[in-house]
């Protein structure tokens, strides 16, 4: 019997700092029945205000590192003309900090003396919070592939949460429009993006609302700090219901906010004011639109 997939909702942001996690832990805290995901594995920070409890983790392995069996090696020379990132010597010894993975020096080796070797590019965990379950990540210093850590992550909440018998997900995603949110968007129902009132705002979400389009996203605006330029908040919001995406909400600007980041909490258990109060709003519109 295949299980009913479990409804998800991203959070995005066309850039960093736009409010992105403050609105997804917000959301975590006031949802029912979730399991959380965070899925900006470059710089997470999700974990600051949710402190997870890590009960599992794993080893995330990224591309392929070449190495040279230099007892084998007849030092030709070929790998080093072949590879395009610098990443072997002169004594034939292969950075693994340069090398990408892309076998070049494998296949014009004419002795077979490269082998392509696992490389453990960051980590993953399953963990506990006061609000539920988490699944998280962290790719290593220099490392790529961060796409594929997010589907695994993705992959993984999603088990949870029918094992479990979970209702929702609820994911921050990271910032931007580069391969992880992709990765973090694909086969997700329900998107929705915060931003703030400005014109590097309004192009930020120009560019989200295109893979909204390609990847069949449901989307939704909130718009951070709006009554700090009304007019632009008007701007963007019209543009956002031309482009199909639905404007939910406006947040005011708020002190308690950055009080409460620097407290390691979510702004809605912090202490009274407005924005928790149009977060809260936002929250039970989210849950309107999505049926749950």
């Amino acid at each position: 019997m295949i299980k009913q997939a479990v409804p998800e909702i991203v959070v995005l942001s066309g850039k960093g700092g736009t409010g992105k996690t403050t609105l997804a832990g917000a959301f975590a805290a006031l949802a029912q029945n979730k399991v959380i995901a965070d899925l900006d594995v470059d710089a997470p920070d999700l974990h600051i205000i949710l402190k997870p409890h890590p009960i599992a983790e794993k080893d995330f392995y990224g591309m392929e590192r070449a190495r040279i069996d230099l007892e084998r090696c007849t030092q030709c020379g070929l790998c080093i003309e072949a590879c395009r990132f610098d990443a072997i010597t002169d004594d034939f010894v292969v950075n693994e900090n340069f090398c990408e993975g892309c076998r070049a020096c494998k296949y014009v080796c004419p002795v077979d003396a490269v082998q392509m070797l696992p490389h453990i590019a960051g980590k993953w965990f399953i963990s506990e919070t006061r609000y539920g379950p988490m699944v998280h990540g962290q790719l290593g210093i220099a490392e790529e592939n961060s796409g594929k850590l997010v589907t695994v992550i993705r992959n993984q909440a999603k088990f949870t949460a029918q094992k479990g018998g979970y209702g929702l997900i609820i994911s921050d995603g990271p910032p931007g429009i580069g391969c992880p949110v992709t990765s973090s968007i694909t086969g997700a129902p329900f998107s929705v993006v915060i931003t703030e009132p400005t014109q590097s705002g309004l192009h930020d979400l120009d560019r989200l609302f295109d893979l909204f389009i390609h990847f069949s996203v449901t989307g939704f605006l909130v718009v951070n700090k709006y009554d700090l330029n009304m007019d632009m908040t008007e701007q963007i919001e019209r543009y956002a219901a031309e482009r199909g995406v639905k404007p939910i909400g406006r947040i005011p600007f708020d002190e308690n906010v950055v009080e409460a980041l620097v407290n390691g909490v979510p702004v809605v258990e912090y202490k009274d004011g407005p924005a928790r109060d149009a977060i809260v709003k936002i929250w039970e519109k989210v849950k309107a639109e999505m049926g749950i």
